[in-house]
């Protein structure tokens, strides 16, 4: 009984820190006309501040995860978060467009390390047959994040003005901070040591090099598209500012939705499970694409994006975990890093592909983008499966 409430309690305080840095990773796609107007810059530059987010995201969780490998897990998720609220209060008190975007990296630089740890402590404090399940319910910081954090920044931007949308970040960064200091154990165990040289062990194996691609192109088939929402809303839509923060509630209500149908759905078939959620967001796309420049059914469309956007994290981020299990057990921390910056190198390539499409006035046709990297992520699980099934894949055992 005891071990339970333990482990609710811990995931209960990894699911509120996600829940700040949730809303900071999104805060941008909310108050994107904000910042284009106070700055002078072109949308396409705008969505820097999501680009280059992931991109500090991308290059930090594998660095500061070998770092950080042997650190103590409560005092490491204390620095993060003190980190996290030094970064969106540089960018509330940004005199410049670039001065913006150095709070937004080392923000992000907080944000990945928080995840890579995080997922593993939620994996690890439940039984095995329930680990999806618990790193969906890390995840719903993040979704509800996407519910009300996102939402509620874009109206505090929208009201007063943008720079108060960060320093409700840093508010929420400070609660994030004290329930770390209060909910998490002081003596959480520590991972095995790990190097650089395990880059190279994770890398070297098919399974796990094909699941880091899958993950990058699955996950950031949403951006294109996701990066650019509340001008496709506004200007091809028609719906007004005050009804997009609204819009923006119920999309974020699909995304929970979402998530925790797809933590459930991936505890015992990963794999499988992940292919019908890429083909149910293409279909999303795809009815995106098809009705982008209507009213109602416009809206439609993108809750139902918002239901498939993130269903495929969980199973992304178990899945690699066993991967790592059984291929690569003594560099299970550093695989988890790696994925989580797959998942920013799909935010990367996502929103930089949108953003160009954009500059080219085709932003009507940012969904056959996300569909587009979609297709490659498929065959990539076809593949995969095709290879998980075969007698002849052995993995190799490392001396631990």
């Amino acid at each position: 009984m005891n071990k339970k409430v333990s482990s609710t309690w811990i995931l209960l305080s990894l699911a509120i820190s996600a829940f700040a840095i949730g809303s900071t990773e999104f805060i941008s796609v909310g108050i994107m006309p904000l910042l284009t107007k106070t700055f002078g810059i072109s949308l396409a530059q705008g969505g820097l501040t999501v680009s280059i987010y992931a991109t500090g995201i991308m290059f930090g969780a594998p660095i500061l995860a070998l770092i950080t490998n042997r650190w103590d897990r409560k005092k490491l998720l204390i620095g993060i978060m003190i980190s996290f609220i030094i970064g969106n209060t540089l960018a509330a008190l940004a005199p410049s467009f670039a001065v913006l975007l150095a709070g937004r990296v080392i923000a992000a630089l907080s944000h990945g390390i928080f995840m890579t740890i995080a997922s593993l402590i939620a994996a690890d404090v439940v039984a095995p047959n329930k680990r999806a399940s618990a790193i969906a319910v890390m995840f719903t910081g993040l979704t509800v994040a996407t519910i009300t954090g996102v939402p509620l920044g874009t109206f505090i931007g929208q009201t007063f003005n943008w720079r108060m949308s960060f320093f409700f970040l840093v508010a929420l960064g400070l609660v994030g901070l004290i329930t770390n200091i209060i909910l998490v154990p002081n003596e959480l165990p520590l991972p095995k040591p790990t190097s650089v040289k395990g880059i190279w062990k994770i890398l070297k194996q098919p399974q796990l090099l094909l699941i880091l691609l899958i993950t990058a192109l699955g996950y950031g088939a949403t951006f294109p598209v996701y990066t650019y929402l509340t001008t496709i809303l506004n200007k091809n839509m028609g719906w007004s500012q005050s009804a997009i923060v609204i819009i923006l509630i119920f999309y974020g209500v699909a995304v929970a939705i979402g998530n925790t149908l797809g933590g459930k759905w991936a505890n015992k078939r990963p794999l499988t499970a992940l292919l019908k959620m890429f083909l149910g967001l293409g279909v999303a796309l795809l009815i995106t694409r098809l009705v982008i420049n209507l009213h109602f059914l416009g809206l439609l469309a993108i809750l139902l994006l918002g239901l498939f956007a993130f269903m495929n994290v969980p199973g992304l981020q178990l899945y690699i975990v066993q991967l790592a299990e059984k291929y690569t057990p003594n560099e299970v921390p550093l695989a988890s890093a790696l994925n989580i910056s797959a998942f920013n190198v799909g935010i990367t390539l996502g929103s930089t592909i949108g953003g160009q499409a954009v500059a080219h006035n085709q932003l009507i046709n940012t969904p056959w983008l996300g569909i587009a990297m979609l297709v490659v992520g498929i065959i990539l699980i076809a593949v995969l499966i095709k290879m998980e099934n075969s007698p002849e894949v052995e993995p190799e055992v490392e001396n631990c």
